[in-house]
């Protein structure tokens, strides 16, 4: 479909809409993005708050798509795979993939977010700050903005044509399900989260081991780190909001002063590592995290919602971003294929509510696997088994988690799928075993073999 000097609306200019921008200029549209949010690119980013990312194919194949993809390597920090803290204190690497090529990618947000929107200026997007949508009138097809630059005012605002990209929290969802136009469910995870800056050493180099995604797994709760490009790293804390007496809560968090203590006790090699620990845990803000289902995902030709604002998902399998930026794949090249927008945006509506469903569940289910599963024999067990498999046969047998981090070609509804089946089969294959040395491989091979079609 010619969308050439067609009139395009895209709401907000975070990294999801900053993209669809760039896409749809660079096939000729009339972009114009409305961000409430002032222009970033002048401003410090906030201490606490979503500082870095994880990177994985289906997000470098957005970026591939619009020809930025080398101009983000300055602001990657590769991560073959996890470095585990146990609660002795010993560290333990489990590698992600079995190929050279099967890494994450830390990445800046701020910084990643700085290119995207210089790219959309340059393909000739329009970007107006300072305006923030409070929702859409479908049957007049007008949004209703408030100006936040200068005297604030409230204006409607016509629009052929939108496609809004306004987060977890977005207004046109909330307003359309208000209208009756989509049902949409938000249902908020009983666990916060809080950022910590684990600062380089004085010399600048890494206080730990850059290469790996750090994670300390203690059952109800966990910190990961991830490396910055600057030598420091952004370290999380998961914890359950609230639980019962004596359990790790924020609420307890809130009314026990030796926070340091706790750390000391349940991340024992991390107070050393941060002066101000005892000052970032007062000051840096907690955040929320949850899971939004909708559907359609759009109102006829006019309306379509995309990333968060149509499937916002848990943080823990690292591919909110990446199935974002998915989501800007499937749809420009549904525009290249289409006939009409009618067509177009039902078509992905259809195409990508069922993977939305299938990586929230996978996200829900890594966070039990992060911070509790990891902890267990027969877990490394299996793993150790799925790695061998995908080495030795990987045409049949790809690792759920390498089929949606590193194989941007299956759809996360396969992968759940097929993973699920796959789970089972290993489950089989280990039971009463504690060592691969007890496991015929080259009978395992055979049966995967015959077990699974080929991918």
């Amino acid at each position: 479909m010619d969308v050439r000097n067609q009139s395009i609306a895209v709401l907000g200019a975070g990294l999801t809409g900053s993209l669809l921008a760039v896409m749809l200029a660079q096939r000729g549209a009339r972009v114009t993005v409305l961000e409430r949010a002032h222009d970033p690119r002048g401003e410090t980013t906030s201490a606490g708050r979503s500082i870095n990312l994880a990177m994985a194919a289906r997000g470098m194949r957005g970026l591939q798509a619009v020809g930025i993809a080398n101009q983000i390597q300055p602001l990657l920090c590769p991560m073959p795979g996890r470095i585990l803290h146990r609660v002795d204190g010993s560290l333990q690497f489990q590698p992600y993939g079995t190929r050279d090529v099967d890494i994450n990618y830390s990445v800046n947000r701020a910084g990643l977010n700085h290119m995207l929107l210089d790219a959309a200026e340059q393909a000739g997007a329009d970007i107006r700050f300072g305006q923030r949508c409070l929702g859409y009138d479908a049957a007049n097809h007008e949004l209703q903005i408030e100006n936040l630059l200068g005297d604030t005012q409230t204006y409607q605002l016509a629009v052929e044509r939108f496609i809004a990209a306004d987060g977890a929290g977005s207004p046109v969802r909330r307003s359309l399900q208000r209208q009756g136009l989509i049902d949409a469910e938000e249902t908020l995870l009983e666990h916060r989260y809080q950022e910590i800056a684990i600062p380089a050493k004085s010399n600048g180099d890494y206080a730990m081991d850059p290469a790996g995604l750090h994670v300390w797994p203690r059952g109800s709760h966990m910190l990961i780190a991830l490396p910055n490009p600057g030598g420091d790293f952004t370290a999380t804390l998961f914890m359950p909001n609230e639980a019962p007496d004596g359990e790790p809560s924020f609420a307890w968090w809130q009314e026990t002063p030796r926070a340091r203590d706790f750390f000391a006790g349940a991340f024992t090699d991390v107070p050393e590592l941060i002066d101000d620990l005892d000052r970032q845990l007062v000051e840096h803000p907690l955040g929320v995290m949850g899971t939004i289902h909708c559907a359609p995902w759009h109102v006829d030709d006019r309306c379509l919602l995309i990333g968060d604002a149509a499937h916002a998902i848990v943080p823990f399998h690292g591919q909110g971003m990446n199935a974002a930026f998915e989501d800007c794949v499937v749809l420009a090249k549904l525009l290249d294929e289409g006939d009409s927008w009618h067509t177009v945006f039902a078509e992905f509506s259809k195409s990508r509510i069922p993977n939305a469903r299938a990586i929230a569940q996978m996200a829900l289910e890594n966070y039990t696997e992060m911070r509790d599963s990891v902890r267990r024999q027969d877990f490394h067990l299996k793993k150790a088994l799925a790695l061998h498999q995908e080495t030795v046969c990987p045409d049949v047998f790809v690792s759920r988690y390498s089929m949606v981090m590193f194989h941007a070609d299956i759809d996360y509804a396969n992968a759940l799928e097929r993973g699920a089946a796959q789970s089972e089969w290993l489950d089989t294959q280990i039971a009463g075993k504690q060592s691969l040395d007890e496991i015929d491989l080259v009978a395992c091979e055979r049966a995967a073999r015959a077990t699974f079609a080929p991918l």
